[in-house]
């Protein structure tokens, strides 16, 4: 993905929020592959000619096989309100999944304590209080012949939180192979996408809302269209 790719969502002088496609780092890691947020500080300092180095702080991230929004401040006074806000929960996060099972009931809510394995990078379920507490409201918003699309709006912010939950109950996100599924994607993605964000503007001080489009694939047009 060359910068001029970037799925901008939302651009001020204080935030900068983009679509993340699939297999995209949001921040360095071992790997070595250019992560999102050179990309966008690159995407900055075109668009606007900027002399020397571009200031970008990541505000939270997603997984590696995970799309959708990923917000981005441009000022350290940004950022540092972002984080408050993350932190207080003042920003709700909604999640779309696509499931090979449906999770029963139709609705409801999970609270789990979460064990993370930093060796596996994956997190488990534990019956006994060595985990962090997670909680999430869900509800299946469709069905196709094969999978369910579920909503999901994540209340704490633990590591893999969603995929783990989720295939806890039996409704394993399609393409997730570490948490279960039968078959990986072709693109090693996961049906995993940041599908909304609503927060309030750190400087201006209205509320924002931000909606991303899903990947464009068979499974996700289908829901879309339906």
């Amino acid at each position: 993905m060359s910068n001029t790719d970037l799925d901008v969502l939302y651009e001020d002088n204080h935030l900068i929020v983009v679509n993340k496609n699939a297999g995209d780092i949001v921040q360095g890691d071992k790997t070595g592959d250019t992560p999102l947020s050179d990309k966008v500080k690159a995407y900055i300092k075109a668009k606007y000619n900027k002399p020397g180095d571009v200031f970008l702080g990541t505000v939270h991230r997603l997984d590696r096989p995970t799309s959708g929004i990923v917000l981005f401040a441009r000022t350290s006074k940004a950022l540092s309100r972002m984080n408050k806000q993350f932190r207080e929960k003042k920003v709700q996060k909604t999640y779309w999944a696509v499931t090979e099972d449906a999770p029963t009931p139709a609705q409801g809510k999970l609270i789990h304590n979460l064990l993370k394995n930093e060796k596996q990078n994956k997190s488990y379920v534990v019956e006994d209080d060595r985990g962090k507490e997670a909680e999430l409201d869900y509800k299946v918003l469709g069905h196709s012949d094969r999978y369910h699309l579920v909503e999901v709006l994540p209340i704490t912010g633990r590591h893999h939180q969603i995929r783990v939950q989720l295939s806890h109950i039996g409704a394993i996100i399609k393409g997730d192979l570490k948490y279960g599924a039968k078959r990986s994607n072709k693109d090693a993605s996961i049906h995993l996408h940041a599908r909304k964000l609503e927060f309030t503007h750190p400087v201006k001080k209205e509320p924002i809302e931000i909606i991303a489009p899903p990947p464009n694939d068979p499974v996700w047009n289908f829901f879309i269209k339906s």
